[in-house]
Parts: structure tokens; C-alpha cells; sequence
């Protein structure tokens, strides 16, 4: 089935799996194998010499990651894709693959606390530099620009603060400089932003957060050009290992069919949730795209279908306050995961950005009041209804 052809509801579903192939079976069959028969020596060695298309290793390539990268590769709208073990192995393989010793990375003002470490890593091992911009202007980012850069890394949203990044901007300054663009669009899943069809060069997921969109399942996606792809399949991926298990891509094959209709429930719920704590009295600002009064409102309009699923607030009070409202929370868990059908809350402060300085955690927009909230599928009421009766209950505290 040619992807063009059909919407992304069905692409979910039927894209890159030919049920005709395999017996007949309407699932996806894992291949739970390390490695593949040759029928004879001399395919053997066609094989490793890449004469003849096959199955060689499973580190190397597997029939059902296969099958999960093929969907990948159609739903982000990219000629190929690539399957991790975890989100940060796709983060590091293709910052890997793009860079080499001295060379410079300009980054999103605010990035996943472990993207945060690998950047500091590379520049600690192999004098691989980085800036921290806000991307807001054109003007901004060139200023950064030097003749070793050879990456601008994104995030939008970003983690935790929902700041959005033009991606169409940054596109266009970075091909003016022969810069690759590389976008963690982990928050919105392809089915919310496709950063490919801005141009961007590639995009990387934490799959384990929407793709999976059940929490038994840590994994990582890069989607790009399928030359770019096969450098990273050829150098990173084979050479260091991250890969994902055929039964981790299985799980993923399965969750994300329903995809689109999860995405539709989280950001109904989200939406409304955003719009009530933007009226309480304890919650002070409220960080979510598309509320028509958030300053980036414009661009997610723009290259955005909806707001997601993820709302960022602070509270009134001090550190000690947002954990007490945490400990409050009876419906609601305390996780750092993403994505799940149930709802999450975090302090990202504290745990997913705590290996941040404080003073860069802070330049960010890091407050110890922000809280990152992960909005699940259940009913919008009952969500409510926790977090507010936990504000209630600090709210006692505190004028007690």
C-alpha cells in the first residue's frame, strides 16, 4: 500500500506489513532471534558484502523492528527510519554521526535533562562544543554560527517549559549555513508536528512516551533521508549497539495503532485542564501551546494540529509546597514518563533536570515551582478533581 494514498488513521495501521508474507497473520510475528541462516556460504558472504539483500544478525537488522521502522519512516514523512533501544540512543547515535571531534552544536534553550548530560559529555571527550539559544530570532542563532557548527538540535516543545520553536525559521537560517537541523519531536508525535515536511533533516522520539503510549516499553526512533539514515545504521547503530529487542518493537508496532485516537484524547483532556488551572487561585502561570494566550500560541497554529498532550504550571509557594502538592495527589502518580494512558506529574527541578546547574536550569525557566504535568486518558473530571482537591489541601497548609 502506497503511504500517499491513504490517511494517517489507516497508515497506523496497515503501513509497512504484508500480512500475505507471513502465513497469514494479522499481527506482526516477533522474530525473536539473535541471528539468520544462511542457505549457503557464498550467500553468506554476498550478504555481509551487501551484494544480496537479507537477514544477517539482529543487531544488524530484524524483520519485525523492520516492520516498525517502515511505519516510522512513512507516518514522520522520511525515506527511511531507525529503531533504538531507548530515546537517547537515537539522540546519541545520530549526534555521533553528524559530528566529530571540535566540531559545534547550537541547541534549544532547554533540552531533556539527559540530552543536557550527552551534550556536556561530547564536550568533555571530544572538545564537541555547544550553545544554548532561544531561537526566537534569526539573528539570534546566526550570531552563534561558526565555520566548525554543524548542527542545530531542537526541541519544541521543549522539556519542561512548552517554549516552542519555529521550525520553518530555524530551517530556513540553517540552510543558508549548510547546518543540519535535528528536532526531538517526542511531544507531539508525528501525528500532532512533522518537522520532516519543514524541511528539518531529522527527527529523533523517545518512543517509550506517545509512540508506545503504555508505559511497558523504553525505546528510541530517528527519522530522516535514507543516506543519512544508513550512515547511522552503518556506524553508530551496528558499532555501538543501542538497539531495540524484536519484542520492544512489536509493542511498539501494537501501541502505536491506536495513535491517533490517544493523541485525540490527550489533548482534549489537556486543553481542558490547562484552561482550569489558568483560574485558580494557587497556580500562577500555566505553559501550554495552544492557549490562545501563551506567547507562542502563533506557532503552534502554525506547524502544530493540536496542544498536546503535556500542560507545565507553577504554584504559589516554595519548593517544599510543590512537593507537599505531589504528596497530595491520590489519583494522579508521581513518574517521569510521558505519554501513558495514565495521568504523570513531575518536579522537573528535582528529577528529569536535576543533573542541570541550577543557574543554567534556571536561565531555562526551570523554577523549583514548575511542574510538568502528563495528561492521561482517563475522564478530564476525575483529573481535575485530584489536583484540585491537592491544592486545596496545600492551600490549608499554608493559611492554617
Amino acid at each position: 500500500m502506497r503511504g500517499a494514498e491513504k490517511q494517517f488513521e489507516t497508515l497506523v495501521i496497515h503501513h509497512g506489513y504484508d500480512t500475505t508474507q507471513h502465513l497469514g497473520s494479522l499481527s506482526v510475528p516477533i522474530f525473536q532471534t539473535s541471528t539468520f541462516t544462511f542457505d549457503t556460504a557464498e550467500q553468506g558472504e554476498a550478504r555481509f558484502a551487501g551484494q544480496e539483500e537479507g537477514y544477517i544478525y539482529s543487531r544488524l537488522a530484524n524483520p519485525t523492528t523492520r516492520a516498525l521502522e517502515e511505519k516510522m519512516a512513512c507516518l514522520e514523512g522520511g525515506e527511511a527510519a531507525l529503531a533504538f533501544g531507548s530515546g537517547m540512543a537515537a539522540v546519541s547515535a545520530v549526534l555521533f554521526a553528524l559530528t566529530k571531534a571540535n566540531d559545534h552544536i547550537i541547541c534549544s534553550q532547554g533540552v531533556y535533562g539527559c540530552t543536557f548530560g550527552l551534550l556536556q559529555f561530547l564536550n568533555k571527550k571530544y572538545n564537541i562544543s555547544h550553545d544554548f539559544c532561544s531561537m526566537e530570532t534569526e539573528e539570534e542563532i546566526c550570531r552563534l554560527i561558526r565555520p566548525e557548527t554543524v548542527c542545530i538540535y531542537v526541541e519544541t516543545p521543549i522539556n519542561p517549559t512548552m517554549k516552542l520553536i519555529d521550525l520553518e525559521m530555524i530551517v530556513r537560517t540553517a540552510k543558508e549555513h549548510g547546518i543540519k537541523v535535528v528536532v526531538d519531536n517526542t511531544f507531539c508525535s508525528p501525528y500532532l508536528q512533522k518537522p520532516l515536511s519543514l524541511g528539518c533533516d531529522v527527527v529523533v522520539h523517545s518512543a517509550t512516551k506517545y509512540i508506545g503510549g503504555h508505559g511497558d516499553v523504553v525505546a528510541g526512533i530517528a527519522v530522516g533521508r535514507k543516506e543519512l539514515m544508513e550512515e547511522v545504521a552503518k556506524t553508530t547503530q551496528k558499532d555501538i549497539g543501542g538497539i531495540i529487542s524484536p519484542f520492544d518493537a512489536w509493542l511498539l508496532l501494537r501501541g502505536i495503532k491506536t495513535l491517533p485516537v490517544r493523541m485525540d484524547r490527550h489533548c482534549a483532556n489537556a486543553e481542558k485542564i490547562a484552561q482550569l488551572l489558568k483560574k485558580h487561585p494557587l497556580v500562577s502561570k500555566v505553559y501550554y501551546p495552544n492557549d490562545p494566550d501563551n506567547p507562542d500560541y502563533r506557532i503552534c497554529q502554525k506547524q502544530m494540529k493540536r496542544g498536546g498532550g503535556l500542560v507545565a504550571f507553577e504554584i504559589k509557594g516554595t519548593k517544599q509546597d510543590v512537593q507537599r502538592f505531589l504528596n497530595r495527589l491520590q489519583l494522579i502518580k508521581i513518574a517521569v514518563s510521558l505519554g501513558d494512558t495514565e495521568t504523570l506529574i513531575q518536579h522537573p527541578a528535582t528529577m528529569t533536570h536535576a543533573v542541570v546547574p541550577e543557574e543554567i536550569r534556571k536561565s531555562m525557566g526551570i523554577s523549583d515551582q514548575l511542574i510538568r504535568l502528563s495528561v492521561g486518558l482517563e475522564a478530564w473530571e476525575d483529573i481535575w478533581q485530584d489536583l484540585e482537591q491537592a491544592l486545596c489541601s496545600i492551600s490549608q497548609d499554608t493559611f492554617s
